[in-house]
C-alpha cells in the first residue's frame, strides 16, 4: 500500500529540555523572580512554530514523558539512576507547555508508565505499515532503530537528517542493527550498562563481521583480548541480555484512551492554531510579541495587499515612474510599504518626513565591514513601523536604474544628519557614525541604539538585529547571505539588484524602529537600567572618538622586535633539540609525548580524552618545575605568539593614510559591561613579561607630543570594600595604606612594618583570588603550598575581614533568589546557570555572582571616566586626545605643553566620577611611548 501523506512525531520531552536550556530565565512579569518561569514555554512555541513552517504534515503528535516509573524501571532499578532531577523551574512549565502545544494545533500524548520513545515507536510503526511517511523530530540517537524506508528522523537544532544512509554513515551500522549496536555500547545517559569498554568502533566492527548480536554471542569464544573477555562476562552475567531489553523500543504500546481509532490516524490530524485560545495564554505568560503577531494575523484577513509595479524587464522599477517605486513586502504577516528613492523630488519628500519625525531609524549599506574604510552603497530610513525608504547610490550592473548622485544626496542629508536636535536611532550606531565620517559627515543626535538596549536589558542574549526582531516583535527577514551568497561565491553589496537591496535595507531600518518600540519602554520602567543605558549611549560616542583618533605605530621598532624575537625563537629551538638529543616538531603532541615520556622518562601528568599522554600547557607548566625542555617549549610558544600576533602584524594593521591602528571596541559582548578590543586586541598584550611590555614601546607619540597613561589603582578591591562594608578593609583604603601589606598584617598577625615581601605577595594573591572566587585548591596551586595551608589562610582572612565573607554569602543568596546581581550603578548581570545548571556550572555561576558586581562596577566607572574626560577635553582642551582604553586605563596623546594641565586635571576628574565608601585613586604617567608612560 502506498500513501503520500505524512505523520510528524515530535519528541516533546527532548524539545522541552532544549527549550529550557536555550532560553534565558524569562518570567511572566519581567524581573520578578516570584512570577512564573516562562523561558521553556517561549522556546517551545518558537520550536513548534518553526517545525510547522519547515515540515508539511497531515498528521501530527507531540509526545511527552510522564512522571513516575516505567516498565524499564521494573526491569532494572538503576535505569536512568544517574540522571539529575528535573529543575523545578522546568517542571512548573510542563503543564502550560502541553496546553500551548495543543492550542498550536498539535495532538499531545503522554502515556503513564510508557516512555515517549515507545509511544513514538508505536505510532511510527503503525503509520509506516500503512505506507504513510513518518518524520520524527528529535535529537535522541536512540530513535535511530526506527528508521526505515518510511521513517526518517530530523534534528531541527543542527539540521541533521537520519535516514537509512544517514544512520549508517553516523554509527557504522544500518538502522536494522541499531538495537544490537546500542546493547553493546550501552548508554551513559540512561545508565544502560552495555559491555564494559566496548565503544562505537568495536561494536560496529563486530556487527559488520558477525551480522547480528545473536551470531556474535554464538561466536563469543573466538573474540580475543580484553574486549572479548568483557563480552563473555556480559553474556554470562545476563548484563548484555538486559541491555538489549532496555534499549529495544516497544512498538505495540496500548494507546487506547490517548489516540483514538488506531490504526486509523484521523484523530491526530494536524489542526489550525486556536488563535482565540492562544491570545489569553500569551497574555497570561507575558509574551507581548506573540500577542502582537496574532493581531497581525487577524488584520491580514482584511488588509489590502499592495503590489509592486513591474518593469518591462521584469524588475521592480518602471522607467516611466517619475517619483518613487513602492515595493510591497509581506513581512511576518504584516503589510509594509518600502520606497526606493530615485529622484531628487522623492528625496526632498523624504527629507521633509525626516525633519518632521520625532525619531527616525537610520541604516547604511556599505562595501566593507571595516568601519574605518567602508564607503556607502546605499542608505535607508524609517519614520514609522511598516514604512521605510532606501536611497541606492553605488549599485552596479546591467539593469541598475539611474541613481542619484552621491554628492548631491549627502549634501542634502548633511544638515539633518549633523543636527543634534533631530533624534536618530540605529542598530550598532557607532559603525554608521564611522561610515558617515568617512564621507566627511559628523552625525549628531543619535538618541538610541537597539543593540545597546538589548545589551542593557539582557546582556547574556544575542544582540544582532535578526535575533532581536524574532525575539521581541516576532519578525523574520532577509539575511545578508540570501542577498550576497556565502564564501568565495559571495558578491559585493553593490552588485545586489536595487529592488532586493531596497527590501533588505528598508527592512533593517523598519525592524530597528519596531524593536525600539518594545525595548525602550522596558528600560524607562527601571531607573537603574535607564541610568546604565544612558551611560552606554554616551560611551558609544566616546568610543567612536577614541577609535577615530587611533594610535600611532612605530613600524621600525616593531621590525626590530620581530628580528630579536625571531633570533630568540630560533635559539630556543636549537636548545630544545640539544636537550632532546634530536630535531623534532615542537608543535607535535605525538613527537613531544615520545621525547618526554619514552626518551627522557618524564612522568605522565594527565591523559587526553582519547587516552593519549597530554602535553598541553598545563602539563608543560607542571613539568617545567623539574625539567628544562618543557620550560624551553613554554618560552618558545610565548615568544612565537607574541611575534605572530603583535610584532609581525601591528604595523600591517595601521591605516596607510595616517600610520595609526584603529582598534574596534565592542560594547555588547561581555556580560559584566567590560569592553572588548579587537583588530588589534590591545587588552591581551602580555605586559607581565619584558617582551610584552616592549611591544608597548611601539605605540608612540608624534614629534612634539607625549603619551599619557591614567589608570585606576586597585579598583576592584576598592569596590569590594564599598560593597562589603568591611570596616578593616574600608579603613585600610581611607588611611591610604598599602592594602596588600595591610592584609598580610591581618592574616599573618604581624605589624604592618614587619610584613615581609613574601607575606605581601601571599596577601596580594589572596586579595585578588577571593574576588574571583578562588578556592583553597586554586590558592594552593597559585602559591605553591599545601591545600590545607591555603584553606587556613582563607579562614584567617575571613576572620579578619568578616564583612567580605558576609557580602559573598549574601550575594550568592540574592543571586539564587532573583537570578541576577547588580553593579553599584544598576547594571543587571544575569546568571542563567545559578538555579538551572548542574554542579560545576552552578558553582561557576555562584563565583560569577560574587565577582560580577565588582567587574561590572569597574566597567561602569571607566565608562563614566571616558564620558567625563571627553566632555572636559571638548570644553577646554580639544588638542588633547584619548587614543586607547585598556582595562582600567585611559591613554592620551597630548602636546608636550599640556602635560601640567593633564597631570593636574585628569586624575582628579577620574577619581570624582563616583562617590564610594572609599576614595577612588587614579594615577598618571607620561612618556614618548605607551610603555614609558607607565
Amino acid at each position: 500500500m502506498s500513501n503520500s501523506k505524512t505523520l510528524v512525531l515530535v519528541d516533546g520531552s527532548s524539545y522541552l529540555y532544549r527549550a529550557y536550556h536555550a532560553m534565558p530565565d524569562l518570567r511572566a512579569v519581567p524581573g520578578d523572580p516570584a512570577s512564573p518561569a516562562t523561558g521553556a514555554i517561549r522556546g517551545m512555541v518558537n520550536m513548534m512554530q518553526a517545525l510547522r513552517k519547515d515540515v508539511q504534515a497531515d498528521y501530527a503528535v507531540c509526545v511527552f514523558d510522564t512522571s513516575g516509573p516505567t516498565f524499564r524501571d521494573a526491569m532494572y532499578d538503576q535505569y536512568k539512576a544517574t540522571r539529575s532531577p528535573m529543575p523545578d523551574d522546568l517542571r512548573s512549565q510542563i503543564e502550560p507547555i502541553h496546553e500551548v502545544v495543543q492550542l498550536l494545533g498539535w495532538k499531545v500524548v503522554a502515556v503513564p508508565g510508557v516512555e515517549a520513545d515507545d509511544v513514538i515507536a508505536t505510532l511510527a510503526q503503525t503509520a509506516a505499515a500503512q505506507g504513510i511517511n513518518v518524520i520524527v523530530s528529535s535529537g535522541d540517537k536512540d530513535l535511530s532503530q526506527l528508521v526505515n524506508e518510511h521513517v526518517t528522523i530530523i534534528d531541527t537544532m543542527n539540521g541533521k537528517k537520519r535516514d537509512i544512509a544517514g544512520v549508517t554513515a553516523e554509527f557504522g551500522v544500518p538502522p536494522a542493527q541499531m538495537i544490537d549496536y546500542q546493547a553493546l555500547v550501552g548508554d551513559t545517559v540512561d545508565n544502560v550498562p552495555g559491555v564494559t569498554k566496548v565503544g562505537p568502533k568495536t561494536a560496529a566492527k563486530w556487527l559488520e563481521e558477525y551480522g547480528s548480536l545473536d551470531n556474535l554471542i554464538a561466536n563469543a569464544a573466538a573474540i580475543k583480548g580484553v574486549a572479548g573477555q568483557n563480552l563473555r562476562d556480559a553474556i554470562a552475567s545476563g548484563q548484555l541480555a538486559l541491555s538489549r531489553q532496555l534499549v529495544t523500543m516497544k512498538t505495540d504500546c496500548d494507546l487506547s484512551g490517548h489516540v483514538a481509532g488506531l490504526p486509523q490516524l484521523d484523530s491526530i490530524t494536524l489542526g489550525e492554531p486556536d488563535n482565540a485560545g492562544l491570545a489569553p495564554f500569551y497574555e497570561k505568560y507575558g509574551f507581548k510579541g506573540l500577542v502582537r503577531a496574532l493581531g497581525a494575523v487577524a488584520a491580514e484577513a482584511t488588509a489590502t495587499k499592495k503590489s509592486a509595479p513591474a518593469s518591462p524587464q521584469g524588475g521592480l522599477f518602471d522607467a516611466d515612474d517619475a517619483a518613487t517605486t513602492e515595493i510591497a513586502v509581506e513581512a511576518q504577516q504584516r503589510d509594509v510599504v518600502y520606497t526606493t528613492i530615485l529622484t531628487e523630488d522623492a528625496l526632498d519628500h523624504w527629507l521633509a518626513k525626516l525633519q518632521a519625525a520625532e525619531l527616525a531609524a537610520l541604516d547604511t549599506e556599505t562595501d566593507s565591514l571595516d568601519e574605518m574604510v567602508a564607503q556607502i552603497v546605499g542608505i535607508s530610513f524609517s519614520v514609522a513601523v511598516g514604512e521605510a525608504a532606501y536611497i541606492p547610490l553605488r549599485h552596479e550592473g546591467m539593469d541598475v536604474p539611474e541613481q542619484l548622485d552621491m554628492a548631491l544626496v549627502l549634501a542634502k542629508l548633511k544638515p539633518w544628519l549633523e543636527d543634534a536636535s533631530k533624534k536618530k536611532l540605529g542598530q550598532h550606531v557607532k559603525y554608521d557614525q564611522h561610515v558617515f565620517a568617512n564621507h566627511g559627515i559628523t552625525v549628531r543626535g543619535y538618541a538610541h541604539d537597539t543593540m545597546l538596549q538589548s545589551y542593557v536589558l539582557e546582556a547574556d542574549r544575542p544582540h544582532n538585529l535578526t535575533s532581536l526582531a524574532l525575539r521581541h516583535v516576532n519578525r523574520t527577514g532577509i539575511s545578508y547571505e540570501d542577498l550576497c551568497g556565502k564564501g568565495k561565491n559571495q558578491i559585493p553589496f553593490a552588485q545586489v539588484s536595487v529592488d532586493k537591496a531596497a527590501a533588505y535595507s528598508c527592512e533593517d531600518s523598519d525592524q530597528t524602529l519596531d524593536v525600539h518600540g518594545v525595548l525602550w519602554p522596558r528600560i524607562q520602567a527601571h531607573a537603574g537600567l535607564l541610568h546604565i543605558y544612558e551611560l552606554e549611549i554616551q560611551t558609544s560616542e566616546a568610543l567612536f572618538r577614541i577609535e577615530r583618533n587611533g594610535v600611532r605605530i612605530d613600524a621600525g621598532e616593531l621590525a626590530r622586535q620581530s628580528n630579536d624575537l625571531g633570533a630568540r625563537i630560533l635559539k630556543l629551538e636549537e636548545d630544545a633539540y640539544e636537550i632532546a638529543g634530536q630535531p623534532f616538531n615542537l608543535s607535535s603532541p605525538k613527537q613531544l609525548g615520545e621525547i618526554f615520556f619514552d626518551k627522557l622518562g618524564m612522568p605522565v601528568v594527565k591523559k587526553t580524552a582519547t587516552g593519549a599522554r597530554s602535553t598541553d600547557e598545563e602539563v608543560l607548566e607542571k613539568l617545567a618545575e623539574d625539567y628544562p625542555l618543557p620550560a624551553k617549549l613554554l618560552e618558545h610558544r610565548s615568544l612565537s605568539k607574541l611575534k605572530g600576533t603583535y610584532t609581525d602584524k601591528l604595523a600591517q594593521m595601521a591605516l596607510p593614510s595616517d600610520g595609526r591602528v584603529h582598534t574596534h571596541y565592542a560594547q555588547a559582548v561581555a556580560v559584566t559591561g567590560r569592553l572588548s578590543s579587537n583588530d588589534p586586541n590591545l587588552q591581551n598584550i602580555p605586559v607581565r613579561t619584558p617582551e610584552g611590555r616592549r611591544v608597548r614601546e611601539a605605540f608612540v607619540a608624534p614629534e612634539g607630543k607625549l603619551i599619557a597613561s591614567a589608570d585606576y589603582s586597585q579598583i576592584e578591591l576598592r569596590i569590594m570594600a564599598h560593597l562589603s562594608g568591611d570596616e578593616a578593609l574600608l579603613n585600610a583604603f581611607r588611611d591610604g595604606l598599602d592594602v596588600h601589606r595591610a592584609t598580610a598584617a591581618e592574616v599573618f598577625g604581624v605589624s604592618v612594618d614587619a610584613v615581609s615581601s613574601e607575606q605581601r605577595r601571599y596577601a596580594k594573591v589572596i586579595n585578588f583570588g577571593l574576588i574571583y572566587g578562588m578556592s583553597s585548591f586554586g590558592l594552593a596551586k597559585n602559591l605553591g603550598i599545601e591545600t590545607k595551608a591555603a584553606a587556613a589562610y582563607i579562614d584567617k582572612y575571613f576572620q579578619r575581614y568578616p564583612g567580605v565573607k558576609r557580602y559573598m554569602d549574601q550575594t550568592v543568596e540574592l543571586a539564587h533568589a532573583q537570578g541576577y546581581v547588580e553593579t553599584v550603578f544598576g547594571r543587571r548581570l544575569v546568571l542563567p546557570e545559578i538555579n538551572g545548571g548542574n554542579g560545576p556550572r552552578k558553582k561557576a555561576a555562584e563565583r560569577a555572582a560574587i565577582n560580577a558586581p565588582m567587574q561590572g562596577t569597574a566597567a561602569d566607572l571607566i565608562k563614566k571616566a571616558m564620558v567625563a574626560v571627553q566632555a572636559k577635553l571638548d570644553a577646554e582642551k580639544p588638542e588633547v586626545k584619548v587614543i586607547m582604553q585598556v582595562h582600567d586605563e585611559l591613554v592620551f596623546e597630548l602636546p608636550a605643553s599640556e602635560k601640567d594641565w593633564v597631570r593636574a586635571e585628569i586624575p582628579v576628574l577620574m577619581a570624582g566620577v563616583a562617590d564610594l565608601a572609599v576614595p577612588l585613586l587614579a594615577e598618571i604617567g607620561f612618556g614618548p611611548n605607551w610603555e614609558k608612560a607607565h
